[in-house]
Order: structure tokens, then C-alpha cells, then sequence
């Protein structure tokens, strides 16, 4: 069984700054991809960002020279460092770590921004 501790959300002005953790725990194969992926009110989870265990990284266009995801240095964390914040930034921020075998979902975590 994997569990997915996600902290950082918050509500920041436009323009602002804030860094989401992620940390994994369980069963999970060395070779694994991490991501962060965006739900706002009433539309789809879309990623946001993603590395690899080996760290390739793959960012949503959209948040592409602000957004920094990055391993750390525990074992199977990830962190994404969000700059430059706007608006439609704004929703339920969730991780994500999946291997060949499984996907498993943190709980979520807030990003409010307000204009």
C-alpha cells in the first residue's frame, strides 16, 4: 500500500510564491514518476508538472518558466516550487507517484490566488 503526504498549499496574492511537498511511502519500484497535477471547480485534473526517478522533468505549458518541480532528498519526495502565481493557478493541487505497477493519489491540498 502507498501513502501520499502533500503539504504547502495556501492562499497567496498575485504574483506570489508558495512550494508544495510531496513525500511517498510503501511499496513503490525505484523507477517511478512523481507529478503534481491541478483540478479547479468544475473542470478536469490536468498535470501540472512531473520528474521521473531519474529526473526528467515535463511541465503543462502553461506554467512553464514558473513552476520548478524537483526531487528531494528523501526517498520518493517531490517538491514544486510555484513563482510568478495568477489566478487561474487556482485549485486542488494533488500528487501522484506511479511505477509499472500501481498510481496512487495524495489527499489534495488547496492553491488559492487571488487577483
Amino acid at each position: 500500500q502507498v501513502q501520499l503526504v502533500e503539504s504547502g498549499g495556501g492562499l497567496v496574492q498575485a504574483g506570489g510564491s508558495l512550494r508544495l511537498s510531496c513525500a511517498a511511502s510503501g511499496s513503490i519500484f525505484d523507477i517511478n514518476v512523481m507529478g503534481w497535477y491541478r483540478q479547479a471547480p468544475g473542470k478536469q485534473r490536468d498535470l501540472v508538472a512531473s520528474i521521473s526517478s531519474a529526473g526528467t522533468t515535463n511541465y503543462a505549458d502553461s506554467v512553464k518558466g514558473r513552476f520548478t518541480i524537483s526531487r528531494g532528498n528523501a526517498k520518493n519526495t517531490a517538491d514544486l516550487q510555484m513563482n510568478s502565481l495568477k489566478p487561474e493557478d487556482t485549485g486542488v493541487y494533488y500528487c501522484n507517484v506511479r511505477d509499472r505497477y500501481l498510481s496512487s493519489w495524495g489527499q489534495g491540498t488547496q492553491v488559492t490566488v487571488s487577483s
